[in-house]
């Protein structure tokens, strides 16, 4: 190529200029390149393959993940616990280090992952000219002007403008969503066309579905439309989650006030006397106890537990902390093709002698029916085999609807094939806009068409009816089209004509060169087939359900904006009919703030490019949304990315859009997007009851403890029992917190608001109203059993027994936010119910048990005192039941949404 053959083509694009012009820029021929020429251009461009960026070294990465605020108290409290000898401690911190590590590890290899997948799409090996000559090569080693040959299931080895195209469709839906296989031609497009609409162009990676062509290579590796996207995919960052947002805010005000409370105690009782040494060890183990080390795990059992009950419900998450990402979510960016719809075209209405008909009508209809089924079966190459099973088709989805709508009106489709020999056949070329079959038909032979519904109208000169061929009105015709097309179905029409010996030479072209065929005319329209990708069962209502939840559903499909539209109506996605559709073309005269202003209020957008699904996350996000993106194409990996959480096809998706995603549907199907944000809410709802139970029970005992020693008291607790009541119930009852289920109205709400985190406004408010009732309850318990008989280790071990008692009551009270527990069966969360019961055997056995009794420094305490324990620590109970009844009435804020 020479230097100025190629500015001419970085001005014009390939797809849009002549084949002649191609040749010429690229100094090549029909006969190929020579292999001098091939050689020197491998050294010049390189080999034909996608960059691959060396992955940070895996110690790199992996000691990344202990960077976080919440990481490094963690880490702290591990070192700490670790040097006073406190071991299960130090083991259940590692623990969650660990888990949160691996999760982080992993999380920062899936882009890479993503692109390597990229390379399973580029065709090991493919067919060029090369010296006049066919050969066999490497994909690797193709260059630009290289001339590529494609047929039938082969893939393309890189971006191909077509020279030559013979019934050329390619299967570009990995690429550019387009639905159908596009028909190719080798005429120049427009320059702004959208690489859905390029139809001159072979794109790498995409897969010729039907027909023969060869064109010649105009761009290889990175700068390939597949190499374009690998580009993205390498640069654009994962979305950060909500939940790590809120964590990192949450962690923050965690570190900062156990630093405070911490240097608070150890000065206050260094200045009213008590050792340095002693005053070290309680601030030490009240941070310790303070930060809710518990928290990590019990996240991970949470997100554990809902992925298992997800996968039960076809969702399959590839990271957990994705799952809580559902239950934010704002916005859901759907596909259309194989999620909203069933990816598979079906007959919906057909129009036949003067009246229309609904799929489920056709059986029975009456002749002029089945002679329209007829010719849809005569002029089909795709196959229907029965077996036990049911029907198996292969061919053209277009093709395949028609045999299925005939064989459910109850016409066989292979009989009557073999009832009609075919006798010769005209393909389908784009300048033709039909194709046709001759065939023995009652004696002698027939024509049977079907094609493009004006130009089939334009060929006819009767239509069939009962009654016979009668003349007929060409613009009632076109309005049944408009009519069926406005319905977002793809029409066509069909005719046939009974011939004699001549009139089949005359259209068969015996005397002509071969594939020159004399078009068909004066026949007689038999009808239009109307099909499209039919909606999914439940689709609508699971639509239905996210706008109750208050989660908008988006329509992004490559697929053209008449059938975006009706689909989307159908739905309930557009509530008009004519409501607007943005597409791809209009978006490229949009700059980011246009389009900034436009998303909130456009719910369908058409025939859109990789880069313009991108654009509209970016842009909803901008906005202040949580978005969710589903896609199974090559052409979705960006977007799904980019997005909060990207949603997967597991069967007709791609391994590029799986690798790029955190979940995958293994049933495809919308509906399991539903399901999935129900088990997201649930699973932060169980999140922030753990942290609300762990955070005001570290408060009660940091209050409890810092008000001992500034009233001068001896130390409420020592550092051992502070670890005891630790471990005795936040060690266990937090984790049964974990398998609270979900309310039976989460789809009812409105997503969290996005500022809001682990736990409310309102949350925090009932947190320290806990503390300060459980901190004085714990006081006075203390100071009563101590004035009774002088005995600091009954009064330590009452006031331990009390904290007990009162967290068993708040892990209660942690069961809901809003609803009452009494309301709450207990066998609702056994698991609860048996951490519970372990927890206070627990205790009682260490009051009793001589060797617990030396380490903690406990002796048995009284009845009276057991009973004057349970007392006091109900007023926890009364305190939040009243705390909900007053907030019920008066919500706080934006804390009226409840997540129970």
């Amino acid at each position: 190529m020479t230097e100025s053959s190629a500015r001419v083509a970085a001005v014009i694009p390939w797809h849009a200029r002549t084949v002649a012009d191609v040749e010429e820029s690229l100094a090549t021929s029909p006969h190929g390149l020579t292999a001098e020429e091939a050689e020197a251009r491998l050294k010049r461009y390189g080999s034909n393959r996608i960059r691959e960026q060396p992955p940070p070294r895996a110690i790199v990465v992996f000691l990344r993940q202990f960077s976080s605020t919440f990481i490094l108290i963690l880490v702290v409290a591990a070192v700490v616990t670790l040097a006073l000898g406190e071991l299960l401690d130090t083991a259940l911190i590692a623990v969650a280090l660990l888990l949160n590590a691996v999760i982080g590890f992993h999380e920062e290899r899936r882009a890479a992952d993503a692109v390597q997948a990229l390379m399973q799409l580029v065709v090991p090996h493919c067919r060029v000219v090369r010296d006049g000559q066919e050969w066999e090569i490497d994909s690797r080693d193709v260059v630009p002007g290289d001339v590529v040959l494609l047929e039938s299931g082969s893939r393309a080895p890189a971006d191909i403008r077509l020279s030559a195209v013979n019934s050329l469709t390619i299967d570009e839906s990995l690429l550019t969503g387009e639905s159908l296989p596009v028909t190719k031609t080798t005429m120049p497009v427009q320059e702004n066309a959208a690489a859905v609409d390029r139809h001159s162009m072979a794109f790498t990676g995409t897969i010729v579905a039907n027909g023969r062509g060869r064109g010649y290579v105009v761009a290889t590796g990175d700068d390939t439309e597949l190499g374009s996207i690998a580009g993205s995919i390498r640069t654009e960052e994962a979305g950060e989650l909500p939940l790590q947002a809120r964590m990192a805010k949450f962690a923050q005000i965690v570190g900062v006030s156990v630093f405070i409370a911490a240097i608070v105690a150890f000065v206050s009782g260094v200045l009213l006397g008590e050792s340095v040494s002693q005053m070290f060890r309680v601030a030490v183990a009240m941070a310790v106890s303070a930060v809710p080390e518990g928290l990590p795990v019990a996240m991970t059992v949470t997100f554990a537990i809902g992925v298992t009950r997800m996968a039960r419900r076809n969702a399959v998450l590839r990271r957990l902390p994705a799952l809580e990402t559902l239950g934010s979510t704002t916005v859901v960016g759907s596909d259309k093709t194989g999620t909203l719809t069933e990816n598979r075209m079906t007959v919906q209405a057909v129009w036949a002698g003067g009246r229309s008909y609904d799929a489920h009508e056709l059986r029975g209809a009456g002749p002029t029916v089945e002679m329209l089924l007829t010719t849809g079966v005569l002029t089909n190459e795709a196959d229907l085999v029965k077996t036990a099973e049911g029907p198996v088709t292969t061919g053209d989805p277009t093709e395949v609807a028609l045999l299925v709508a005939a064989d459910r009106a109850g016409i066989d489709p292979g009989e009557l094939r073999d009832r009609h020999r075919i006798v010769a056949e005209i393909p389908f070329e784009s300048h033709r806009r039909y194709s046709a079959t001759i065939r023995e038909y009652d004696g002698g032979h027939a024509v049977f068409v079907k094609g493009a519904p004006e130009r089939i109208i334009s060929m006819c000169t009767t239509m069939n009816t009962d009654q016979g061929p009668v003349p007929f009105d060409p613009e009632r015709l076109h309005t049944a089209v408009r009519e069926l097309a406005a319905r977002g179905m793809r029409v066509l029409g069909m005719a046939y004509r009974r011939l004699g010996p001549e009139a089949v030479r005359s259209l068969t072209g015996d005397d002509a060169p071969p594939g020159d065929y004399t078009d068909p005319d004066d026949l007689v329209l038999v009808g239009f087939q109307a099909m499209m990708d039919p909606p999914r069962e439940g689709v609508r209502e699971a639509i239905a359900q996210c706008h109750t939840a208050g989660v908008r559903v988006v329509m992004i499909t490559g697929d053209h904006s008449i059938t975006a539209r009706a689909i989307a109506h159908r739905l309930g996605i557009l509530g008009n009919p004519d409501g607007r559709v943005l597409t791809g073309a209009e978006m490229r005269h949009l700059d980011d703030d246009a389009l900034r202003d436009l998303v909130d209020e456009v719910s369908v957008y058409a025939r859109v490019s990789p880069n313009d699904k991108l654009r509209i996350v970016r842009a909803l996000q901008d906005r202040g949304h949580v978005v969710a993106v589903t896609g199974d194409g090559v052409n979705d990996a960006p977007a799904l990315r980019a997005a909060a959480i990207g949603v997967a096809m597991g069967r007709s998706g791609t391994d590029v859009a799986r690798e790029a995603s955190d979940m995958v549907l293994s049933d495809d199907n919308f509906v399991s997007i539903v399901s999935a944000v129900e088990e997201g809410r649930i699973a932060f709802a169980n999140i922030r009851k753990v942290a609300f139970f762990l955070i005001s029970t570290a408060v009660a005992e940091t209050a409890a403890i810092l008000v001992s020693v500034w009233l001068g008291w001896p130390l409420l607790l020592i550092p051992a029992q502070i670890l005891w009541l630790n471990l005795v119930t936040n060690g266990v009852q937090d984790m049964a917190l974990a398998f609270e289920p979900g309310s039976r109205d989460v789809l009812k709400r409105p997503p969290r608001p996005r500022r809001e985190g682990i736990l409310s406004a309102m949350m925090w408010e009932r947190t320290l109203l806990v503390g300060i009732v459980m901190a004085g309850g714990a006081l006075y318990m203390f100071h009563w059993q101590l004035g009774r008989d002088d005995s600091l280790v009954a009064a330590q071990s009452v006031a331990l027994t009390t904290l007990v008692i009162y967290n068993i009551f708040q892990a209660g009270n942690a069961r809901a936010e809003n609803r009452s527990l009494f309301t709450i069966t207990p066998w609702g969360n056994p698991f609860l119910f048996w951490a519970t019961l372990g927890a206070i055997t627990l205790h009682v056995s260490a009051l009793y048990f001589p060797p617990t009794q030396f380490v903690l420094g406990v002796e048995p305490i009284s009845a009276e005192a057991w009973v004057r324990a349970v007392v006091v620590a109900v007023s926890v109970l009364v305190t939040v039941e009243a705390h909900k009844w007053v907030r019920r009435r008066w919500p706080l804020g934006t804390s009226h949404v409840h997540w129970d």
